[in-house]
C-alpha cells in the first residue's frame, strides 16, 4: 500500500504544550510531500479549527482550517444532525461553550429547561456541575447526553491532566446513565468527517498518534494503517496494538517512504 493520505494527531504527537515536539516541523513537511491529503485530528475540543491552523502555521507547519478536525467539530456536526432544534445545556469550559454559541446552538442556562446535555473539558468542573446534571436529566430518559471526546487524560509537558473523558464519566456516574454518543476519536462519526475531508479511501490512509485508546483505535476502526509514537502518552496499554510503533513523529516518516 502506498499511502495517499495522512491523519496526524496533535497533542503528544506533533505538539507539546505551546511548542512543537522535536523534529515535528520537518516530519510534517516530509509527510505532506508524500501524500495527497493531510488531516490534523485532535480530541482537544477547546480550540476552533481556524485558531489551531493559525497556531500550527505560527510554529512553521503548513495547515489550513479545513485540514483541522477537532472533537468540537464532530460534536457540532452531531448536534446539527440529531439535536438541531433542541435546547442544550453545556457542562463544559468557556472555550467549548463559545464554539457552541458561535455555531448557533440554542444554549440554555437552566438545566431543567434543556433537551440535550453536552459534556466536555472543563478545568473548573465541580460539585455544582454534577448537581446541574442531576437536575437536567431528572427522571426523563428523553434528554440527550453527548460527550465531546473520551480522553480521560491529556498529555502536557508536566505530565497528564484530566480531560473531557473525566468530566463525561463523572456525569455518567452521578446520573447513572451512559452517554448517547462520545465524539472525537475513535468514534465512527468523527471517522466519517475525516474521510469526507480527505477524499481518500481509508485503506490508503495512515494515522499517526500517541494514544492507543483513541488514535490507534480510531485508525483500526476506520480501516487505516496505524502508527503509534512513544511521545505524549506513549503507552501500549488501554487500546489496540498499532501496526507500527516508533519513537517519535520523525521516525514515523519512514512509514510513508517504505509503505
Amino acid at each position: 500500500m502506498t499511502p495517499r493520505a495522512a491523519v496526524l494527531d496533535l497533542d503528544g504527537t506533533l505538539v507539546s504544550g505551546d511548542g512543537l515536539l522535536p523534529g515535528a516541523r520537518d516530519a510534517a513537511a516530509a509527510i505532506r510531500e508524500r501524500v495527497e491529503a493531510v488531516c490534523f485530528l485532535t480530541n482537544n475540543p477547546t480550540v476552533p479549527p481556524e485558531a489551531y491552523a493559525a497556531r500550527l502555521r505560527d510554529l512553521g507547519i503548513e495547515a489550513a482550517p479545513a485540514e483541522v478536525v477537532t472533537a468540537c467539530t464532530a460534536t457540532l456536526a452531531y448536534l446539527r444532525e440529531h439535536h438541531a432544534d433542541d435546547a442544550v445545556y453545556a457542562i463544559a469550559g468557556d472555550d467549548i461553550v463559545a464554539q457552541l454559541r458561535d455555531a448557533g446552538v440554542s444554549l440554555v442556562a437552566d438545566p431543567t429547561a434543556c433537551e440535550c446535555v453536552v459534556a466536555g473539558y472543563d478545568p473548573d468542573f465541580d460539585y455544582d456541575d454534577m448537581h446541574a446534571a442531576l437536575r437536567a436529566f431528572g427522571d426523563s430518559g428523553a434528554v440527550g447526553f453527548v460527550g465531546t471526546d473520551p480522553d480521560r487524560t491529556i498529555p502536557t509537558p508536566d505530565g497528564p491532566v484530566p480531560g473531557s473523558g473525566a468530566v463525561v464519566h463523572a456525569i455518567s456516574g452521578v446520573v447513572e446513565r451512559d452517554p448517547d454518543v462520545v465524539l472525537g476519536k475513535p468514534s465512527v462519526e468523527t471517522a466519517g468527517i475525516v474521510a469526507e475531508r480527505l477524499g481518500v479511501p481509508a485503506a490508503d490512509t495512515v494515522v499517526v498518534g500517541d494514544n492507543p485508546a483513541t488514535d490507534v483505535a480510531f485508525g483500526e476502526r476506520a480501516g487505516m494503517t496505524t502508527v503509534r509514537v512513544r511521545t505524549g502518552l506513549g503507552r501500549a496499554d488501554g487500546g489496540p496494538d498499532a501496526d507500527v510503533v516508533v519513537d517519535d513523529i520523525g521516525a514515523a516518516v519512514r512509514v510513508f517512504r517504505e509503505a
